[in-house]
C-alpha cells in the first residue's frame, strides 16, 4: 500500500460537488483524512485528501475526480510501501 494525497480544486459551478464528494464516497476505503478550503469570493474550492491504499486505487480515484468538468486534480504517492 502506498500513502499519499489527491488535492482538488473546483472552480466555478459549485454544483460539481456533488458529485466531487459521491466519488471520495465510493472510494472511502482509502481515505484517511480530508480537508476543505472554500474561497467563495473567487468561487472556487480546495479540498486535500489523505490517502493510503494501493497505488491503482488512488490513480483510479484521481481518474475519475480529473474527468469532471470544472475540477482540476493533482496526486502524489510517497515511494515507500506501508503497512
Amino acid at each position: 500500500m502506498k500513502l499519499g494525497f489527491v488535492g482538488i480544486i473546483i472552480e466555478g459551478d459549485r454544483g460539481v460537488a456533488s458529485s466531487v464528494q459521491a466519488i471520495l464516497s465510493e472510494y472511502a476505503e482509502l481515505i484517511v483524512g480530508r480537508m476543505g478550503l472554500p474561497s467563495l469570493a473567487n468561487n472556487v474550492c480546495m479540498i486535500t485528501v489523505g490517502v493510503k491504499g494501493p497505488q491503482e486505487k488512488i490513480s483510479a480515484l484521481s481518474g475519475k475526480l480529473g474527468r469532471l468538468k470544472g475540477v482540476k486534480v493533482k496526486s502524489a504517492v510517497s515511494d515507500i510501501e506501508v503497512e
